[in-house]
């Protein structure tokens, strides 16, 4: 896919992290894309459905899974403002998605390049292509997210640059 493309749908992952950020939930978001379409949208969940599973992949796999009626999602591609952890690489590939591209690194827990390199292991049953591209925004509202609860930022302030800047139209 081309770049142009792929930025595209990272932004339309943005706004399902400002959506997080909304609800007071770390700011991540995803999409699943199928041959051009938007199929599975998600956000972090996990405080406002008390479910530590509901990271913003498995909701826009879930979504997908549904929409498609097949758990299956051959050639699918999943967009996600920031690096998937084990989990969710784990649930991708578990999903047959065939392509990942992600916005941010998550130095913490990230399992794609930072931590682990899970797509690259060798043996495993399916193979997933990844892509990171440094998205500005990916990683600024997540920097954002955590400067303001540790009390280092105005909450009106970063909500205003997310919502309302040329960043995020909704």
């Amino acid at each position: 896919m081309s770049e142009k493309i792929d930025r595209f749908f990272l932004k339309e992952a943005y706004k399902e992290a400002v959506k997080a950020y909304c609800i007071d939930e770390v700011p991540v978001g995803a999409v699943v894309v199928v041959e051009g379409k938007i199929v599975g949208r998600g956000h972090n969940k996990r405080i406002s459905a008390d479910n530590s599973l509901f990271h913003a992949e498995i909701v826009a796999i879930q979504e997908a899974c549904r929409n498609l009626k097949n758990w299956r999602l051959d050639g699918a591609t999943i967009y996600v403002t920031n690096e998937p952890c084990l989990m969710c690489a784990g649930a991708i590939m578990h999903s047959r998605i065939k392509r990942v591209v992600f916005g941010s690194l998550n130095k913490k827990m990230g399992a794609v390049l930072s931590n682990f390199k899970v797509f690259d292991e060798k043996g495993l049953p399916y193979t997933v292509q990844y892509k990171y591209i440094e998205d500005d925004n990916s990683s600024k509202i997540l920097k954002d997210y955590f400067s303001n609860k540790r009390g280092r930022l105005d909450n009106e302030k970063i909500l205003s640059y997310h919502l309302y800047s040329d960043n995020y139209c909704c």
